[in-house]
Order: C-alpha cells, then sequence, then structure tokens
C-alpha cells in the first residue's frame, strides 16, 4: 500500500497512518478496481470521485469512510481540492485477531456498509476520532515492546467504538430520509405480494428489497430496526403474513396454491413459517376465524 501511494516503508508491518497530505496524487492511481486484505478507515476531505463496491453513493467533504478486506475501491479521478487535508488509516486483520476486536470486528457493521453508506461527522467529532488515531501513530512510531500492540488495539477499539455511537446517531438525525426508505419498502413489498412477482420470481429476498432503495442489505436492516422494531426480513413475513391471512379468510383456495402464490416451493415451508408468526397453522387460522 505504501508502495502503491508513492510512500516511504511503513514504521509498523500490519497497521499505518497515512496523512493525505503525504500521499503523491500525480501517480496512475485512478479507474482501477484494487482488492485490499486488510481494513481501511479514512476520514476523507478531498474531492475525487470514490467508488466503494457497486455505487458511489453518499459520499461528501469531511465524512469517514470504512472498508474491510475483500472489498472492491476504485477512485476515476485525482481530487482537486482537499487533498492535503485528512488521513487513512488501514490494518491488517492478523494485527488483531488474537484479541477480543478480532473476535467482535464482525459487529462495527458500518465496514459492510461500503457500496452505500459513509459516515457524516460534526467538527468536534472529527476531533474526537483524529485523536484516537494520533494516539495510535504515537504509540506504533515509538520503540515497540510487550505493551504496544495491546495499547495500539485498544485506542483502535476506542475510536471503532466512538465511529459507533456517530453512527447510530445518524440513523436517528436523519429521519425524513428514513421516513422515506420505510415507506418505499412498505409499497414495495405490498405491491409485491399483490402482484404475481411473488409467483414469479418467489419470496422477495432482503438483497432484492435493499437494490430497490439503493441501500446495502446491512444498512438498510439497520435503519428499518431503528425505526420501526423490526429488521428487513421481519417486513418481509409481516406482508407475506397478512397476505396469507387474507387468501385464508377470503377465498376457498388451498393452503398448498396459497403457499405457491406467495411464492413458496414447498408448502411445508409456508406452514411452518405461518405457525412461527401466528402461532397456528393456516387451516386451523382458517377455521378459527
Amino acid at each position: 500500500m505504501h508502495k502503491l501511494l508513492g510512500l516511504g516503508k511503513p514504521k509498523h508491518p500490519a497497521i499505518s497512518l497515512v496523512s493525505s497530505k503525504e500521499v503523491d496524487w500525480s501517480l496512475d492511481l485512478y479507474h482501477k478496481n484494487y482488492i485490499w486484505d486488510f481494513y481501511m478507515i479514512a476520514l476523507k476531505y478531498h474531492d475525487s470521485d470514490f467508488l466503494y463496491g457497486r455505487n458511489y453513493y453518499d459520499f461528501e467533504e469531511g465524512t469517514l469512510v470504512f472498508t474491510s478486506p475483500g472489498q472492491v475501491i476504485k477512485s476515476t479521478r485525482p481530487p482537486t481540492k482537499g487533498f492535503d487535508e485528512g488521513w487513512t488509516l488501514y490494518f491488517h486483520p492478523d494485527f488483531i485477531q488474537k484479541s477480543t476486536l478480532g473476535e467482535n470486528i464482525k459487529s462495527f457493521s458500518f465496514f459492510s456498509y461500503a457500496a452505500c453508506e459513509s459516515l457524516h461527522l460534526s467538527e468536534r467529532e472529527k476531533m474526537k476520532v483524529t485523536h484516537c488515531v494520533e494516539e495510535i501513530e504515537q504509540e506504533y512510531s515509538q520503540n515497540i515492546d510487550k505493551h504496544s500492540q495491546t495499547l495500539i488495539i485498544s485506542n483502535l477499539e476506542l475510536l471503532l467504538n466512538h465511529c459507533n455511537r456517530f453512527y447510530d446517531r445518524q440513523f436517528y438525525t436523519r429521519s425524513s430520509y428514513q421516513q422515506d426508505i420505510i415507506v418505499k419498502v412498505e409499497e414495495l413489498l405490498f405491491n409485491y405480494f399483490n402482484s404475481e412477482q411473488a409467483v414469479e420470481e418467489g419470496i422477495p429476498t432482503v438483497k432484492y428489497c435493499a437494490e430497490q432503495v439503493n441501500l446495502s442489505p446491512n444498512y438498510l436492516s439497520d435503519l428499518l430496526k431503528k425505526e420501526t422494531g423490526k429488521n428487513t426480513q421481519e417486513h418481509i413475513h409481516f406482508h407475506l403474513i397478512e397476505k396469507a391471512k387474507n387468501l385464508l379468510l377470503n377465498s376457498n383456495v388451498s393452503v398448498g396454491e396459497i403457499a405457491y402464490q406467495l411464492g413458496f416451493e414447498y408448502p411445508q415451508y409456508f406452514g411452518n413459517l405461518f405457525k412461527k408468526k401466528t402461532g397456528m397453522s393456516p387451516n386451523k387460522y382458517r377455521s378459527s376465524n
């Protein structure tokens, strides 16, 4: 990574803080896909287009971007401003593997939002996260001893916990945007189960719903969970069961045919889900009402 960015050798083999002003932006870094085997946290100020995952999405000056190993990164043009501000922290998963952070890092779900959502920070929040990464840099830049890795990982975990708090705040402060998403998802599922789509395409997936509103599956589920108490899969099941109840009570169609209309390949799967959600079998629900 250091060689790619025109930098000298890193001070530590598994973690490095790179200041944007150190990068040689004239290098031919653009219009290429990069897949890295390490985590990245970047505070970006420059105006270069940044493609992470499949989409250009919700990226603006002074935001934090998170990527994890195996994700695709691409920039389409060099920056014209802001390239002397910001920083990027890289760290290899092996560095945290034997720590509790290594076990828990998947719980920081913003690492999986690369295709859709960066973290927008206030000036105070930018100062806080920058202080954390500066503490990390200071620790690995001095003589390494038996305490160094523990202290670096502690500061890294502190940084991620702050980001988790800020990310949760972002959900709450963007209520109008979130309400629009909720309405779109509700309309999407209602129309899906009240058309031939379920018969033709099967039960809608979380991925399908997320694609329809231009969000990643995890981000959409988190958003819905925080706003409604139900994640995407639970919203899908809710609309499915409501449609099933309507068909059971207002038609003489067999349970097997209802399962087919709702997108189930096997009627027993429908029966199991219906009983799990309502506490009774489809036939019992029909007869009891």
